[in-house]
């Protein structure tokens, strides 16, 4: 009896974090695009709505294979059409971060890989940076008025720690470990120091020239998903602004960017926003005390994302519950709750003024929400599925939206 072999290909089903959530699922290797579909409809009416699966599989030779690169696109935002298509990461590309000099851009993959690229190339700038064991949940830069040119960004990683990497020397020169999970957010503050959220429950805050911790900060009952300076604005700009102008040397960019920090922070501390599953947010002062100075509450789901306006005076909360709120900036006290989102909120963004706040959802709409009459100034349709990503551009000209449905777009502001 002669028997015909079959090759396949393994499916496996996974949350955010990688963790596998169901028994894998076997593929005919022959299979063509209409089982495939066949299989995916399947799949939607039997899987809750938090399963996140992702078939990556690519047609190549007339046989299902794995993916074997990812590309990251730089984008020109004059003419609206890509400037460079970033090939070698091997895994999912998970985050992004542009240095507050503009002269390094870095991503993260699930694999744990980090690569810094050429932003005028759109080329590798050397090899992958490598130490995490698991995937990369975020990167920040440190703050271009402590140190000019930018040189040093820290990571963090499902691995549980995060680690201080030097783009010139191309190694990690320290490694911050103390957390018992995954630390799911990190901020380089104005300060000087690093402060790290995990799903353990905790924020740590860590010196960064030796990389040792300073402060803990505790309060939450469940994971914490995400933070927020009052300096992030300046601390994300720089030296620049809206004019565009330009600086003949490194160290007058740091010391543009002092002033600019300087004068927003003004007479008070930097102040410290989280967000975690338990619904609840904190308003913290970590140079002052380890005490959170208010605890904010009022949503009735996982808040997914706090943001601070650019002026410093307002904080803003996405939440699963569908709504986003507004709190007052240095005092935590609620302000308003904007309604019209008929799906999950994933993340939200200011304008240049803190006049206006930008929203994301599951519902496929972006909401621009006007902060003096607290009311929606205007619905942005387009999208064809969830919007997971908004970011509006420091000088306040344009709104950057991107989805599930694979689109990247963009508005004027």
């Amino acid at each position: 009896m002669h028997m015909e072999t079959m090759n396949i290909v393994m499916c496996e089903f996974t949350d955010r974090e990688g963790t596998a959530l169901e028994a894998p699922l076997y593929l005919p290797q022959d299979a063509g695009p209409q089982q495939l579909q066949q299989i995916v409809n399947e799949l939607l009416h039997n899987v809750t709505q938090n399963l996140y699966f992702r078939l990556l599989l690519v047609l190549m030779g007339g046989i299902w294979q794995v993916a074997l690169e990812i590309p990251m696109f730089v984008w020109d935002l004059n003419t609206q059409t890509p400037m460079f298509k970033c090939t070698g990461h091997k895994n999912w590309v998970l985050c992004i971060a542009w240095s507050p000099d503009g002269k390094h851009l870095v991503s993260g993959s699930k694999a744990g890989e980090l690569q810094c690229w050429d932003p005028q190339t759109g080329k590798p700038s050397g090899n992958p940076l490598v130490g995490h064991k698991q995937w990369i949940t975020a990167i920040s830069w440190e703050p271009v008025h402590l140190n000019a040119p930018c040189r040093r960004f820290v990571s963090a990683s499902g691995d549980h720690d995060a680690r201080i990497w030097d783009v010139s020397l191309r190694k990690c020169v320290i490694c911050l470990t103390g957390h018992t999970d995954v630390i799911t957010c990190v901020k380089w503050g104005g300060d000087g120091v690093i402060y790290t959220g995990s799903k353990d429950c905790t924020i740590k805050v860590w010196e960064t020239s030796q990389g040792k911790l300073i402060r803990e900060l505790k309060g939450h009952g469940n994971r914490v998903n995400s933070l927020a300076l009052s300096t992030e604005y300046v601390l994300r700009t720089g030296a620049f602004d809206h004019t565009g102008k330009t600086y003949s040397s490194p160290d007058e960019v740091k010391k543009v960017a002092l002033e600019r920090y300087n004068k927003m922070k003004g007479n008070g501390p930097e102040r410290l926003v989280s967000g975690s599953d338990e619904f609840t947010m904190f308003l913290w002062e970590p140079a002052v005390s380890e005490e959170y100075r208010t605890r904010m509450t009022g949503h009735q789901q996982p808040v997914n994302h706090v943001h601070f306006s650019p002026d410093g005076q307002w904080v803003a909360s996405a939440s699963f519950d569908r709504s986003v709120r507004l709190w007052n900036g240095v005092t935590g006290k609620f302000i308003a709750a904007f309604r019209g989102h008929i799906g999950r909120v994933y993340q939200i963004s200011w304008s240049a003024d803190s006049r206006l706040l930008l929203s994301g959802s599951e519902d496929s709409m972006l909401k621009v929400w006007d902060i003096r009459t607290q009311k929606l100034k205007q619905d942005l349709p387009g999208h064809e599925d969830e919007v997971y990503a908004v970011d509006w551009s420091p000088d306040g000209e344009k709104v950057a939206s991107g989805g599930k449905d694979r689109v990247l777009k963009l508005w004027m502001g």
